[in-house]
């Protein structure tokens, strides 16, 4: 009886052990799928016919760079993609591995590959954190297929990652989840964990779409804001224990807001932050932009508008607003969130404060209602190129005036189509730079 009970300890200890790490592990870990069909969100690279799924399905998988936001998916991903093509899975984190670790894993993986002709995936966890060695350490064995890299990572790649070991890589770029799928995620949660569904927890709408739009479409800070205010939650006499929007906020430790993405809520955000800019009003669009930001819109969409205002509502009354607004958008799109704050309220700022002209748009709809109005009017001949001797022959070019050959380089001659000769588009506005426009250009036209 002793022998069998010692025979049989090891394996009922490593058994017990396994199911307590499980217990204990968080509901972003419980969670974590292990299938494609399970996962959520990154439908461009994994939905059906898109490129990842492709390169899965014909076990073809190149090494890869994963860049994306926190809670997107990353390691998951990589975890799928190593399972579903039987490959090793070999992950080490950057923060805490070193060159020791990656000669080790390598040295395996070699050997693996000449004993049971088996493929070695080697994830790289946050591997913008790899200094030029330890990246050189790799490249080798990436370059002669010893192991295939996944590599995860929140920087830009062109920036973190070594030329030699990102040319052997294909980079694909995570999106943050979407508040939809976030919400998602939340309510498969509710009902697929079993320590979930042993807390007998019940959340209403309210508080999941408050989640779901807090988070910056970051998963794993949902669900461990879900299973915190879970676990808070007030024991009922009768009935489920009730997570509310309030409980949501305490594990959050801020305020959530109720701002659906694909709704009126969206929309009308978007539009209070537009008009108050165009309205020159910088508080009020601080306002809406903090509103926003603090409710997991994409920041992107958000600096996107801000270039479009640029353009339509600033225009020519001051030309740097456009430079700046795109500036911000590649300073955005660089460090991401929470930083990213900083360019966006500078950028908000800026155009609420500058003068305003839409001289740009109504300019360009004059043109444009000529355009589709009249029959494609042919170029006049003296406009047209000659490259050969026939087309000069026909008087393609002929009587042309180079304007720089002329005083102020500026010419008298007509660019318009014959039929629409002397019609005006551009009326230059009053303010900012674009009064001096519109002195010098009413100077020309009087001349």
């Amino acid at each position: 009886m002793c022998a069998r009970k010692a025979q049989r300890g090891p394996d009922m200890f490593s058994e017990a052990a396994a199911e307590q790490q499980r217990h204990d592990a968080p509901l972003a870990a419980r969670m974590r799928p292990a299938t494609l069909d399970d996962f959520i969100g990154q439908e461009h690279l994994v939905g059906e016919g898109h490129i990842l799924r492709r390169l899965m399905d014909a076990d073809s998988l190149p090494s890869i760079i994963l860049w994306g936001p926190p809670g997107t998916g990353k390691t998951t991903l990589a975890r799928i993609m190593a399972g579903q093509t039987e490959a090793m899975f070999a992950p080490v984190s950057a923060v805490s591995a070193g060159v020791a670790d990656l000669r080790r894993i390598i040295g395996e993986a070699q050997e693996r590959r000449a004993m049971e002709q088996r493929r070695t995936v080697l994830f790289i966890d946050e591997i913008h954190r790899f200094n030029k060695a330890q990246q050189d350490a790799v490249l080798p064995f990436v370059e002669d297929g010893t192991v295939r890299l996944i590599g995860a990572t929140t920087e830009n790649p062109s920036f973190e990652v070594i030329g030699p070991l990102l040319s052997r890589c294909r980079v694909f770029t995570l999106h943050a989840l979407s508040p939809e799928e976030v919400a998602e995620l939340l309510r498969r949660a509710l009902a697929d964990d079993e320590q979930m569904a042993a807390a007998n927890v019940a959340v209403d709408d309210e508080a999941i779409e408050a989640l779901s739009s807090a988070v910056g479409g970051d998963a794993r800070i949902a669900l461990n804001a879900l299973e915190m205010a879970a676990a808070s939650a007030p024991v009922a006499k009768r009935g489920p224990r009730k997570v509310t929007r309030e409980l949501i906020e305490e594990a959050m430790q801020q305020r959530t807001y109720l701002y659906d993405k694909a709704g009126d809520s969206h929309y009308d955000t978007i539009s209070a932050f537009i008009k108050s800019v165009r309205g020159s009003d910088a508080d009020a669009a601080l306002y809406w932009l903090a509103r926003m930001i603090e409710s997991g819109e994409d920041p992107l969409f958000i600096v996107r508008r801000m270039v479009l205002l640029a353009a339509e509502d600033i225009g020519l009354a001051d030309p740097q607003a456009l430079v700046l607004a795109t500036a911000c958008q590649q300073a955005v799109h660089f460090i991401g969130l929470p930083e990213g704050f900083l360019p966006m309220a500078e950028c908000a700022l800026y155009l609420a404060t500058a003068p305003k002209s839409n001289s740009v748009l109504t300019s360009y709809r004059k043109a444009l209602d000529d355009v589709q109005n009249s029959l494609g009017e042919p170029v006049p001949l003296h406009l047209r190129n000659a490259p050969t001797g026939l087309m000069k022959e026909l008087g393609y070019g002929k009587g042309y005036k180079h304007a720089h050959d002329y005083e102020d380089h500026q010419v008298e001659q007509q660019h318009l189509p014959d039929k629409l000769a002397g019609h005006r588009y551009y009326e230059p506005g009053e303010l900012g730079y674009e009064a001096k426009i519109r002195e010098w250009y009413e100077g020309l036209r009087d001349e």
